[in-house]
């Protein structure tokens, strides 16, 4: 039977499947912080890039379905999150773009496929524009690229039981264990203020994209993801049914298929 878990039930309970073992696992040091990162498999490489408050436990039903795709998997905890570190800086989405391309350099990956969720989105999308060479394409997830494309804020259960799992999370796997809710503030101090790319900066990316939203979306406007759709050239737009912020926790198997799909035609 497939697996949901709608109202994220499971997910606070428990968290993701379990990761498999890695091939590869370490820290990259750059820019005041330890970058945390974990490659699985070999073949064409794809990058997937968590949600803001989370960590890249949070794939466990994604890595699977990619690896039996043929495919290398890596991951990377953003800087700050689960088991990477952070110094005072703030938090910018271009900053932890670049943590991502030292993961890279340390990994010898000149290219690799995005599949970024949220915060993880606007950072592969960044990358598109900032180091296209280094980009054969996002699927970008459930996130904005400037001010306009988030609706107002409104508590959910769902919201509710994700937040207390990442919390338990933090806890479990970050260098400072006691500072969630100094985290939270940072994040959310970026998240207010950025990311701010016109229509302009979009329209020089030149590379394939998705733009994916669930259908009940609790922080994006789906206006805002036709936008992007229709303003990077050539992009997709996908819809998912069913589904909110949180699909690849809540119907994995649909959110995967999605994803092998995108990448299938981008090779």
């Amino acid at each position: 039977m497939e697996r949901r878990d709608d109202e994220l039930i499971h997910f606070e309970a428990h968290g993701a499947a379990p990761l498999p073992p890695a091939s590869v696992e370490g820290h990259v040091g750059r820019a005041g912080a330890r970058i945390w990162y974990a490659s699985y498999g070999t073949g064409p490489a794809v990058i997937l890039l968590h949600g803001g408050l989370g960590h890249s436990g949070n794939w466990g039903y994604q890595v699977p379905v990619l690896l039996g795709s043929g495919r290398r998997v890596v991951l990377i905890d953003s800087r700050g999150h689960g088991r990477s570190t952070r110094d005072i800086s703030p938090y910018t989405y271009e900053l932890m773009a670049a943590d991502v391309l030292a993961v890279m350099d340390e990994l010898r990956l000149e290219t690799a496929a995005f599949v970024g969720w949220s915060d993880g989105a606007c950072i592969g999308l960044i990358l598109a524009m900032m180091a296209p060479s280094r980009v054969e394409g996002v699927f970008f997830f459930a996130c904005n690229m400037d001010p306009s494309g988030t609706l107002e804020f409104v508590a959910t259960p769902v919201i509710d039981r994700c937040f207390a799992r990442h919390a338990k999370d933090y806890a479990a796997l970050s260098a400072t264990p006691d500072e969630f809710n100094s985290f939270v503030e940072a994040v959310s101090l970026m998240m207010g203020t950025e990311p701010n790319y016109q229509a302009d900066d979009l329209g020089r990316i030149r590379l394939p994209v998705a733009i994916v939203l669930g259908e009940n979306d609790e922080f994006i406007k789906a206006e805002h993801a036709e936008y992007l759709a229709s303003t990077i050239p050539d992009a997709q737009m996908i819809y998912l049914p069913g589904v909110s912020h949180f699909a690849p926790l809540q119907r994995p198997a649909e959110f995967n298929a999605a994803i092998i799909s995108f990448l299938d035609g981008i090779r």
